[in-house]
């Protein structure tokens, strides 16, 4: 529904949130299959099930940062220090990114589960830091964005969730499955506001005249 809205023309005016729908979907698809077949298959149906989740996470991931970087480019043309702004945020996001995996990282391929599980909770919580900064910007800027606004209070909720999610999945095996059931509900309100926002009349570009 995302992407059906988007595709009426707001993918013109956000390309980076059309690309993340559109992969997002694409590996949900493909995860289907070896999720079923890892629930009551064998040792290597599991393994290649891990191998799979966390190869698609680690894309969404590098599209998540692109996404949210075009969104602070998005709401930072009023502001002159532009470019030092998204400079420090690219590497201050970067270096949270190297130090996170430095820290939490093991070779041995049965742990990836773990170390992954805390890399990405740290991930998230670094992303709503950044989000909950741009949605401070489009709050405090005089002609108000309400569709970023909607796009990018959508994407602190998923990031939020997805923090607290791993966090809870990281404290205990008893609670994983309820742990991965919420952070499915932050992403489906995700994307349900995001469908929301996209369904109305799309907002013309700016002409390249002016």
């Amino acid at each position: 529904m995302v992407i059906a809205a988007l595709l009426r023309g707001e993918y013109r005016r956000y390309p980076f949130i059309f690309i993340y729908a559109v992969v997002d979907l694409l590996t949900t698809i493909l995860e289907i299959q070896p999720s079923m077949a890892s629930s009551s298959g064998t040792l290597e149906a599991r393994r290649y099930w891990v191998r799979m989740f966390w190869f698609n996470e680690r894309i969404m991931q590098i599209l998540v940062f692109l996404l949210v970087i075009s969104l602070v480019y998005s709401a930072t043309k009023h502001l002159r220090p532009r470019r030092t702004l998204l400079t420090g945020t690219i590497c201050g996001t970067l270096l949270v990114v190297a130090i996170s995996l430095w820290a939490h990282y093991n070779p041995n391929p049965a742990s990836m589960g773990i170390y992954m599980t805390r890399w990405t909770r740290d991930l998230n919580f670094c992303a709503a830091i950044v989000d909950l900064g741009l949605w401070a910007l489009l709050i405090g800027s005089k002609k108000k964005d309400y569709k970023l606004l909607l796009v990018t209070g959508a994407l602190g909720i998923q990031f939020a969730g997805g923090a607290i999610g791993q966090s809870l999945r990281d404290m205990s095996p008893a609670i994983v499955t309820a742990a991965s059931d919420f952070t499915v509900i932050t992403s489906l309100s995700r994307v349900y506001i995001w469908w929301q926002a996209f369904r109305g009349k799309p907002q013309s570009l700016p002409s390249m005249a002016r």
